[in-house]
């Protein structure tokens, strides 16, 4: 394809691959958020991981113009069943049926031409990505994808292989990309995460019909259970037990709220599991108080919360654990800590805040639609140059 002006590309349908470590309908993530926003001529496949416990897309369907289809691969493998896989043999013997799989996929949607673009988030893809001919390559840095519990020390090569071929890395925090071993010359482009503003502002008039026998003062969490600081949890609803927490979204981690033993059997802590993203706006409209109490290791320290920006588009007032470089740089409009007693003893000075009008032109700053056309607008650039 020789496409002669940047003119001609945005007029040609452009193709990407993009191998994902979570499942589309799972939670809502930057992926989604930013794939939705992408122009009319571009056409998406997104490869999602299985996963134990959840619904499964065995057959393609579409998601606006992103096709979603499940392939089993390296990660859905039992780590319990011993070290098989540290068997570099076993290992590719095992992969062989998720990269026939892929590639069957890959060439009945049409994303067969080495014109795509491939784009890689799981890093349990890297040695394959790697290989698939494409115009370009790139690598969407959302996390430390080698911190995450149980990751095998053999992935710090599927991805190191990976970034030797990218053409381009998009990353979420500074921190995060100074860890990544990169080629000389590669571009990268810190991406943060964002909200879609009025999704989150319009206020929704219905309450939600769960927290009907809910009565009095709401503490909120929305997000992820996996990196909570159940500790701190437990101990912000014992030090004040007249205030209710609740706790919304899924677990990577089957059972885990059966596990959570310092939490499950106070009075005051609710449990509500996945919320569906349309709903999630008129359930964090009813916090008194969002919270952050995330924990401070190397996953969450070079990461950037989305939840930030929608609980200030919300306007509620928000009390963090100071974890990451983007919860220090919203010192302005969020309160946060740096300890669990700081954290505990702050909660009347968070509830008292009545700065909404300062949360939401903060929240306005971090648009989803600006993120996405940056980063269609760098995948565009970058392709022309490769066709020239």
């Amino acid at each position: 394809m020789n496409l002669p002006s940047d003119r001609g590309v945005s007029r040609s349908q452009l193709r990407l691959v993009w191998f994902s470590e979570i499942q589309w309908d799972f939670l809502s993530t930057r992926k989604q958020r930013l794939l939705a926003r992408f122009p009319e001529n571009w056409s998406i496949l997104f490869i999602e991981p299985f996963a134990l416990g959840r619904s499964h897309h065995w057959l393609p369907v579409k998601r606006g113009r992103v096709w979603v289809v499940s392939v089993p691969f390296l990660k859905s493998v039992p780590f319990r069943i011993g070290r098989l896989l540290d068997i570099p043999l076993l290992r590719w013997l095992l992969s062989l049926p998720g990269i026939v799989l892929m590639l069957f996929w890959v060439t009945m949607l049409g994303f067969g031409s080495s014109d795509r673009i491939i784009g890689l988030s799981n890093v349990y893809w890297g040695r394959i990505a790697a290989l698939l001919p494409c115009r370009l390559r790139f690598y969407d840095a959302n996390d430390d994808h080698l911190a995450f519990p149980g990751s095998p020390v053999w992935l710090k090569g599927f991805l190191d292989c990976y970034l030797a071929k990218v053409d381009l890395v998009f990353s979420v925090s500074r921190e995060l990309t100074s860890q990544l071993k990169l080629p000389t010359g590669v571009r990268t482009v810190e991406l943060g995460n964002g909200v879609e503003f009025n999704h989150f502002a319009v206020s929704r008039a219905e309450k939600p019909v769960a927290l009907s026998g809910i009565k009095g003062t709401i503490l909120g969490y929305a997000g992820a259970m996996d990196w909570i600081d159940t500790a701190l949890i437990a101990a912000t609803a014992r030090a004040w037990p007249e205030y209710h927490i609740v706790l919304l979204g899924p677990a990577y981690e089957r059972e885990w709220w059966n596990k959570q033993q310092a939490i499950n059997a106070l009075a005051n802590v609710h449990y509500f599991g996945k919320i569906d993203y349309a709903e999630l706006p008129a359930w964090v409209q009813r916090f008194d108080l969002a919270l952050m109490p995330l924990l401070s290791n190397r996953l969450k320290g070079v990461s950037h919360p989305n939840k930030l920006y929608e609980y200030t588009a919300v306007g509620v007032p928000v009390l963090s654990m100071n974890y990451c470089s983007a919860v220090e740089r919203a010192r302005e409009v969020v309160h946060i800590a740096s300890s669990h007693e700081e954290f505990v003893c702050m909660v009347p000075e968070a509830l008292a805040d009545r700065r909404v009008e300062a949360r939401q032109a903060f929240a306005r700053q971090h648009s989803w639609d600006t993120l996405a056309a940056a980063m269609e607008q760098e995948l565009r650039s970058a392709f022309l140059e490769r066709c020239l």
